[in-house]
């Protein structure tokens, strides 16, 4: 179980930044592995995500050291934060809002595959847009409102199969981010996110966890953060020279996968 909890570490680390969704994959993985598909793991799925974000701060850290120190005297340090917690904001409300009825309904194998079609076809228009439709070229120019959008449209990841990171930096790139901003933004969004909904769900399921699953979850934080950290420095670098659109192409891919294993019974994609 320890090899296979490594396994999903190394799925999640590499999945949950880049815009192709970790949930699907995560999916995919748990049911080739076997034994990833009781409510504990669910828990696990959500736990580990926790791993992935210390990457992210590992890799921002002098920017977030920084900010930190600086609040006191820096208008621009505050109005970073600020942009962050109305940007984490809509998650939170919209969360604890539906969160139960997306499980219940929406976790089924048409709308996983639709959400990653329909997400690929997004990424190619998104990348087909004019240069003059940048305005927003870094982090600190961005305004509150800016915050507030990309906020808002990172809900669209509670849809299963939509991918935080896809929606958050193809979002932002829509509203006039640019890749680079847009992708800084979505990391540092991701941080109270991701820390808040694994914190929540051990909190809430902590009735079906006990000390012998420690280990199991040790090791998927682990190999969630080494992955994660290797991914984020390398997305970091292809963004700088590259687009999406090979992204989008794989998320196509991967929704008519979803479909076959689906409809052949070769995977369960139900929660």
């Amino acid at each position: 179980m320890l090899a296979k909890a490594a396994v999903m570490g190394i799925v999640e680390g590499l999945t949950e930044f880049l815009p192709i969704s970790s949930t699907g994959h995560l999916i995919l993985t748990g049911a080739l592995l076997g034994g990833f598909e009781d409510d504990k793991s669910k828990v696990f799925e959500i736990a580990i995500q926790t791993g992935a974000i210390f990457a992210v701060i590992l890799v921002y850290w002098q920017r977030l050291s920084s900010t930190v120190a600086n609040l006191g005297s820096s208008r621009d340090a505050r109005r970073f934060v600020l942009n962050v917690l109305i940007g984490f904001l809509p998650a939170v409300v919209l969360g604890l809002a539906f969160g139960k009825v997306i499980k219940a309904h929406l976790f089924i194998p048409v709308v996983v595959a639709s959400a990653f079609i329909v997400g690929g076809l997004i990424i190619l228009w998104a990348e087909r847009r004019p240069a003059s439709a940048v305005r927003v070229r870094s982090v600190d120019d961005m305004t509150p409102m800016d915050a507030l959008k990309v906020g808002l449209v990172q809900c669209f990841a509670m849809i299963p199969g939509t991918s935080r990171s896809g929606s958050t930096i193809i979002g932002g790139m829509l509203m006039g981010l640019s890749r680079q901003a847009a992708t800084d933004f979505s990391f540092f969004l991701g941080i109270p996110t991701l820390i808040g909904a694994g914190a929540y769900s051990l909190l809430k399921e902590r009735d079906k966890l006990s000390m012998a699953d420690a280990p199991m979850f040790l090791v998927g934080l682990v190999f969630s953060f080494i992955a994660a950290w290797l991914c984020v420095r390398w997305l970091l670098r292809y963004v700088a020279t590259h687009n999406f659109v090979p992204f989008a192409w794989y998320r196509i891919a991967f929704g008519l996968l979803i479909l076959v294993t689906a409809y052949t019974g070769v995977i369960s994609w139900h929660d």
